[in-house]
């Protein structure tokens, strides 16, 4: 599968969707596109410049991490998908919507949007961060499968990570997110976070909280993990932004 673009898609509950907006917007120096969908339950964040990568959806759920991923013939790599383990969700004119074997939604879309990557973000303190990273959480009993399924599907270059519990695939061209997985220490259907790399963690973190995110808890040695205002967890994390 060669995937033209990739997009992170935030799912945030109806309630809480315009609060959401408005603080996802702010940490990603973004502007909201104007609502579409049936139910005007779709925006795009429109960075200043280059290619916006980052889109947002009301739902009648909690709080959700998908990723659609734009190819250029969607039946046929509906099929591909399916038959690497895939299941298939729903199908409409414009998308398909599947699941992975252990549980991740994601969606194939239209190829079209191909583009420079949106500049990094310079926060009020002068502090740098980039949401560049899609962390896929995977329990252990569904970790070799879903790790497998994945680089089967993306094509994407498969590296070890510097601990046991996380690997990485990286595009071969300059798309916006790159792919984090990790194995977790209890069996859960798989999902997803975002991370943001950052040059500074606790500045970043004090204007996320301006803005209405809480810190959750520190994650290890380079990350912290916070919650956005409907109570999606992110992290941010000490790599480079650039």
């Amino acid at each position: 599968m060669t995937i033209r673009w990739i997009w992170t898609f935030l799912d945030q509950p109806a309630t809480q969707f315009d609060a959401c907006a408005e603080f996802w917007s702010a940490v990603t120096a973004t502007t909201l596109s104007a609502r579409r969908g049936e139910n005007s339950e779709f925006v795009t964040l429109l960075p200043d410049s280059g290619a916006p990568a980052v889109k947002m959806q009301a739902v009648p759920h909690g709080p959700r991490i998908h990723l659609d991923l734009d190819v250029d013939d969607i039946p046929s790599q509906v099929n591909r998908a399916v038959t690497l383990g895939a299941t298939l969700v729903l199908e409409h004119p414009d998308f398909t919507v599947l699941k992975s074997p252990h549980g991740m939604i994601f969606c194939l879309t239209p190829a079209g949007n191909e583009g420079d990557i949106a500049p990094v973000v310079t926060g009020p303190q002068g502090d740098r961060s980039r949401l560049d990273q899609v962390c896929l959480d995977i329990g252990p009993s569904d970790y070799d499968d879903e790790v497998r399924f994945w680089t089967e599907l993306t094509g994407w270059s498969w590296t070890s990570g510097r601990l046991p519990e996380f690997s990485r695939l990286t595009p071969d061209s300059a798309l916006p997110v790159k792919l984090l997985l990790q194995r977790l220490e209890q069996d859960r259907p798989t999902a997803a976070h975002v991370d943001l790399a950052c040059s500074d963690i606790e500045t970043t973190a004090a204007w996320h909280e301006r803005l209405g995110a809480r810190r959750v808890r520190n994650g290890g040695a380079g990350w912290l993990v916070m919650a956005d205002p409907a109570g999606q967890e992110y992290c941010l994390t000490g790599r480079d932004p650039e």
